[in-house]
């Protein structure tokens, strides 16, 4: 396993310099400019600005100094945050992003897998049909509708909790928006669970420990657990990955400081540095988090082998 995440690992530069190139390809040719939206400058200010950020150079010279920059962890300046480069906007906002994902794929994890588990062990029965019916609503229900649901009971009404801001020695601010982003994960995470438990708890080998005359909770624990949750592991790849990168609903709606708006902004901005720094953070994520889930698989299946 060690030798296949080494060269999974060897896989993550040319995969990102893959995504560095069709993203700078589309940015760069899409129509408008960084500095179309402010007031009609003069063509020697314009020409100016754009020869201050090497905008006047030709693509080819400007993907390779670009590269250069991103090979010392340069991300380059923002042409729109004045004050700011792209590695500063990034390192105050990533946190935020990343500890609002942690938390929420953790409780989602906490909560759909027991559930999902109950729901296979009691099936067609209440708690089964109750275990579905909240999966579905988790599931139908986005976050924008969620959120805002959320905060207006347990902020306003019931007064238990803030409804926006952040503080990070004060976990009340996390509790909505973790809830908030963790229900849809969960919702899958308790469905994938409840499928897998009831395939595997009709396979050969569970019937024939049941026959040699062990417990139920033993066969559920030693024999069933582990190949009922290597899908719900698959799943958390990608799951990380969009709790992490694709928290914007919920930063917008709670008033968190963390990246996602960054890319929108940049995004409808033209600011091309940021754009592609927050595409090259959330492609490098997306591929760790997808990394973390093999190696996980491996070690819960060990029929699996990595040559």
């Amino acid at each position: 396993m060690l030798a296949y995440a080494l060269r999974r690992i060897a896989t993550l530069v040319p995969t990102l310099l893959v995504i560095v190139t069709l993203s700078f390809a589309v940015i760069r040719l899409a129509p408008g400019g960084p500095f179309d939206e402010e007031q009609v400058l003069p063509p020697a200010i314009k020409a100016n600005l754009e020869a201050a950020y090497g905008l006047d150079r030709p693509l080819v010279t400007q993907y390779w100094r670009y590269l250069q920059g991103l090979a010392h962890g340069d991300f380059g300046p923002s042409f729109k945050y004045k004050d700011f480069s792209v590695g500063e906007l990034i390192g105050q906002g990533l946190p935020v992003s990343v500890t609002l994902g942690l938390c929420a794929v953790l409780f989602a994890m906490l909560a759909g897998a027991p559930l999902g588990a109950l729901a296979a062990l009691r099936h067609n029965g209440a708690m089964d049909h109750s275990v579905r019916t909240i999966a579905i609503l988790g599931v139908a229900m986005p976050s924008f509708v969620t959120g805002p649901l959320f905060a207006l009971i347990f902020g306003i009404y019931l007064q238990w909790l803030p409804v926006a801001g952040w503080a990070g020695s004060d976990l009340r601010y996390l509790l909505l928006p973790v809830l908030t982003l963790a229900l849809p994960i969960a919702a899958y995470i308790a469905r994938l669970t409840r499928a897998s438990f009831l395939e595997v708890l009709r396979a050969n080998y569970i019937r024939t420990a049941r026959a040699k005359g062990i417990g139920e909770w033993r066969v559920i624990l030693r024999h069933a657990l582990r190949p009922a949750l290597m899908p719900v592991v698959s799943y958390l790849g990608p799951a990380m990955a969009f709790a992490i990168t694709g928290s914007l609903v919920v930063e917008t709606v709670f008033g968190l400081p963390g990246t996602g708006r960054y890319l929108v902004q940049g995004a409808i901005n033209r600011d091309y540095p940021l754009v592609m720094g927050m595409i090259v953070v959330y492609g490098f994520v997306t591929l760790l988090c997808n990394l973390i889930a093999d190696l996980a698989y491996g070690w819960l299946d060990p029929r699996v082998r990595y040559d």
